[in-house]
């Protein structure tokens, strides 16, 4: 094992050098806070290829010592967690004694937790990745609670999509004409193309359908041992081209022919754990209320509906909603819809639990504002709310009912503004 050890030890190193023009994304200065000034073990989790490990070199490129190991690596297969002795050898010969530690796709290794703590108990500082946002809860938690810091990476976002695209702007633009038409341009594009690095790169859309396909084989039908082929990429198909609209599992389970309700909810975990979809829940007074009414599904990156589902030019709303979802997910995981005499899309509890009550729409008009209008009402009035928010495509003025405050916002506007991540 330790001339295999050392043999891609040495082949990594050699691809390690991080190339110029690189993106920083907006997690980037919690992630280089959480490197420099907290003990405890880093974990950056998020789907593949969306950039974790780019990041990790570029939080390689802040330090003086370190060593690094990813374990996506078919000659590792063989690899247990009773070797990471002669790894610690391997990775010292190679890289020489190091204050930061950085291993690449950890979830591969079971009971790679008993490793981890030993090492952090001997000082050094730990950094992983994990394709599997379950190794937190599941196996990483139950060694080291209250010993990790956890960030989670996305896809591009919007405003890391313009500086891909070396787009800068300034306060002053929301308000002039041509560049306004630029960044909606620009928005637009986004929402087509989404914010996978590697398809931004090169274009090539059989890439998108080639890296979902993937995620579903190698991370949940081989990780699971998932039998039911078919019938579960049906279930997948029917999430990716109907996002944002509420389902219950014993819908899915009638549309898709499966014999019980517990295999769709137990597929849907799999689909979540691996970063591909999103469930959000209505807000209710209670667990039991939320886990029996219908939830909504997100997809992880637009591109996934675009190509790989069903997409008509109906969906844009439906886009523009997911694409809220995913900034709102960026800032908090506790998001609800809410429903009573109306709807709300959104509902995001900060920190220190104070809600705030949003609404997404294509455009705000006299056919749809008393509905969109009514269920934000509804919102804000169960929440005590004096202010809400709708956002619409391309809308951008006030509205002030009942002593209520109420913008409308250009989504696109609203991303730009709201796009550092925060602890």
């Amino acid at each position: 094992m330790k001339d295999k050890l050392l043999q891609v030890a040495y082949s990594q190193k050699e691809r390690l050098p991080v190339k110029s023009g690189l993106i920083e994304r907006d997690c980037m200065p919690l992630a280089k806070a959480a490197l420099m000034s907290d003990n405890r073990v880093l974990v950056v989790t998020g789907m593949r290829r969306v950039g974790k490990s780019t990041l990790v070199q570029q939080l390689m490129a802040t330090v003086d010592t370190f060593c690094y190991f990813n374990f996506e690596d078919e000659k590792l297969l063989d690899f247990t967690v009773d070797h990471f002795g002669e790894l610690e050898e391997t990775l010292i010969e190679v890289y020489g004694p190091a204050q930061y530690w950085f291993f690449d796709e950890i979830q591969n290794v079971k009971q790679f937790e008993i490793a981890i703590r030993r090492l952090q108990d001997s000082g050094k500082k730990i950094v992983l990745t994990g394709s599997n946002s379950s190794m937190l809860s599941m196996e990483f938690g139950s060694k080291l609670t209250g010993r990790y810091k956890q960030i989670e990476l996305f896809p591009f976002s919007f405003s890391e999509y313009l500086r891909f695209r070396n787009v800068t702007f300034q306060e002053k633009d929301f308000y002039l004409p041509e560049s306004k038409v630029m960044l909606k341009t620009y928005f637009m594009q986004w929402m087509e193309d989404g914010g996978l690095p590697e398809f931004l790169k090169y274009n090539d859309q059989e890439y998108v359908r080639t890296l979902f396909d993937n995620i579903l084989y190698r991370d949940i039908i081989v990780r699971y041992g998932i039998r039911r082929h078919r019938e579960f990429r049906e279930l997948v198909q029917l999430l990716v081209s109907n996002i944002s609209l509420p389902v219950t599992f014993s819908s899915l389970q009638r549309s898709i022919g499966f014999s019980n309700s517990d295999t769709v909810k137990e597929y849907m975990s799999y689909l979540s754990n691996a970063y591909v979809f999103f469930e959000m829940r209505q807000y209710h007074d209670s667990l039991k209320k939320q886990l029996r009414h219908p939830r909504k599904v997100f997809v992880n990156d637009i591109a996934f509906h675009n190509l790989v589902g069903f997409s008509n030019s109906q969906n844009l709303g439906r886009k523009l909603e997911n694409a809220v979802y995913l900034a709102l997910r960026r800032k908090s995981a506790e998001l609800y819809s809410f429903y009573e005499k109306g709807e709300c899309d959104f509902i995001l509890f900060d920190e220190q639990r104070k809600p705030m009550a949003i609404q997404v729409c294509y455009n705000l008009n006299s056919e749809n504002e008393a509905r969109e209008m009514d269920g934000l009402a509804v919102a804000m009035n169960f929440f005590n709310l004096s202010e809400g928010l709708i956002l619409t495509l391309d809308q951008d003025f006030e509205i002030q009912k009942n002593g209520k405050s109420i913008p409308v916002i250009p989504v696109w506007k609203w991303l730009i503004g709201n796009s550092n991540t925060s602890d």
